[in-house]
C-alpha cells in the first residue's frame, strides 16, 4: 500500500477539522513537522487542542498557529521561548495544561499502548497534581495521570519507505515515535523516501502499521531554536 501524499495538504485532507486534540512531535525546533504545521495553518481548522513538548517560537513552528489563533488549549512542559504564547496565556486567552516533561512522554506512551492511566510520583504536593486522585504505595504517595490519545499525531521522521516504516535522526527523534504511536491517525513528514525493502529491519525505528499518510518534504528549513557560540579564549 502507498501510503504517500503528493503535498503537506493533501495529506492533512480529510482528517482534520475544528476542536480537535492534535498531537505535534519535535523537542523546542528539533524535529518538527515544518510542512504539516504550515499545512494545518494554511487549512484553517480552529479551537484545537494541542499536545506538543513545546509550543514552538514566535513566527515559526507552532507559534505560527498561536499567531493565527487557531489553538485554544496547549499541553505542554516548556513554552518560555514563545512571547505570543505567554500573552495569551496572561491575557486568559489561551488554556495550558501544564505537564511534566517525562509525565507528558509516558502519557503519550501510555496512549499508544492501550494503557488509559497510570501513577506517578512526578508532580505530587505541587499544582500539578491539583484535581487528579492521589493513592499511596509502599507508604509513598503517587498522583494518577491519564493516557494521551490524539485524533491526530502529526510526525517528522528522517525517512520512510512506501509503507510507513520509518528511521529518525539522532536527537530529531525525541518525543515523535510516542506521538506516532499515540494517535488515531498518524501523518508523517520525510526528508527522504525509499523503496518498500530498502530499509532494513534491524534499522526501522517505527513500523509502517502505526503510519497512515507520509508527505515528503526534502529540504526542510531546520530552524535553530538558539545559537550560541562558545568565545575562544584570548580573543
Amino acid at each position: 500500500m502507498n501510503k504517500l501524499y503528493p503535498s503537506a495538504e493533501q495529506a492533512l485532507k480529510g482528517l482534520v477539522a475544528d476542536g480537535q486534540t492534535l498531537a505535534v512531535g519535535g523537542f523546542g525546533l528539533c524535529g518538527i513537522p515544518e510542512a504539516l504545521i504550515d499545512a494545518l495553518r494554511d487549512s484553517g481548522v480552529k479551537n484545537l487542542t494541542v499536545i506538543s513538548n513545546n509550543a514552538g517560537v514566535d513566527g515559526f513552528g507552532l507559534g505560527k498557529l498561536l499567531e493565527t489563533r487557531q489553538i485554544k488549549k496547549m499541553i505542554s512542559s516548556y513554552v518560555g521561548e514563545n512571547k505570543e504564547f505567554e500573552r495569551q496565556y496572561l491575557a486568559g486567552e489561551l488554556e495550558l495544561e501544564f505537564t511534566p516533561q517525562g509525565t507528558l512522554a509516558e502519557k503519550l506512551r501510555a496512549g499508544g499502548a492501550g494503557i488509559p492511566a497510570f501513577f506517578t510520583k512526578t508532580g505530587v504536593g505541587t499544582m500539578v497534581a491539583e484535581g487528579k486522585e492521589l493513592r499511596e504505595f509502599d507508604g509513598q504517595t503517587y498522583v494518577m495521570e491519564h493516557a494521551l490519545v490524539p485524533d491526530v499525531s502529526l510526525v517528522k521522521a528522517h525517512r520512510a519507505d512506501k509503507s510507513g516504516n520509518l528511521q529518525f535522526r539522532l536527537t530529531a527523534r525525541n518525543f515523535n515515535p510516542a506521538v506516532a504511536t499515540a494517535g488515531k491517525v498518524c501523518i508523517v513528514e520525510v526528508e527522504e523516501v525509499v523503496e518498500i525493502g530498502d530499509i532494513a529491519p534491524d534499522d526501522i525505528h517505527l513500523p509502517g502499521i502505526y503510519v497512515n499518510r507520509i508527505v515528503h518534504n526534502p529540504n526542510p528549513e531546520k530552524r535553530i531554536e538558539k545559537r550560541t557560540i562558545t568565545e575562544k579564549q584570548g580573543a
